[in-house]
């Protein structure tokens, strides 16, 4: 049955470590398309910041690519062959106008990786790809759950998320 763009489509998977959270942003990079937002969710260490790397250099084709954080610039660019980057952690912001500072509006031509989405409020589109990483059931692994919201939820559908 075709999926609606109310729908959402949920994936879990397990991460045994980091290395498998990296692999897991390598599979999604390409996946990506220009207007796309990637909510990444999670508490402080989920590894949020270290999957954005991993999918940015994947995206740069640029394995030892330096990608800084950006919890104290709070927005990084960066122009990958396909397209554009953007790359926000909003940990340290209170609202959706302090988002609009920071280019949001700009990054609709690229792809948005947002840290703590929450503090979008109403900006938060409706159609858009959340990854939210927290602590799997060994030291060291993690529980991803992928989830495609309105019409990233077909294309979600539509293949396998990894």
């Amino acid at each position: 049955m075709p999926t609606t763009p109310t729908d959402t489509v949920r994936h879990t998977l397990d991460l045994p470590d980091e290395a498998a959270t990296a692999a897991l942003a390598r599979r999604l990079a390409p996946r990506l398309r220009p207007g796309d937002v990637l909510a990444l969710r999670g508490d402080l260490g989920a590894g949020k910041t270290a999957f954005a790397r991993a999918m940015i250099r994947a995206l740069l084709d640029d394995a030892d690519a330096e990608v800084p954080s950006p919890t104290f610039t709070l927005v990084q660019v960066y122009d990958t062959p396909a397209l554009a980057v953007w790359h926000f952690d909003l940990y340290r912001l209170s609202g959706p106008d302090e988002v609009e500072e920071l280019g949001w509006d700009e990054a609709a031509g690229g792809v948005a990786l947002v840290e703590w989405p929450d503090r979008l409020g109403p900006l938060l589109p409706a159609d858009r790809l959340e990854l939210t990483l927290s602590a799997g059931p060994a030291p060291g692994s993690r529980r991803a759950e992928l989830a495609g919201f309105g019409a990233a939820a077909a294309r979600l559908a539509a293949g396998d998320p990894a």
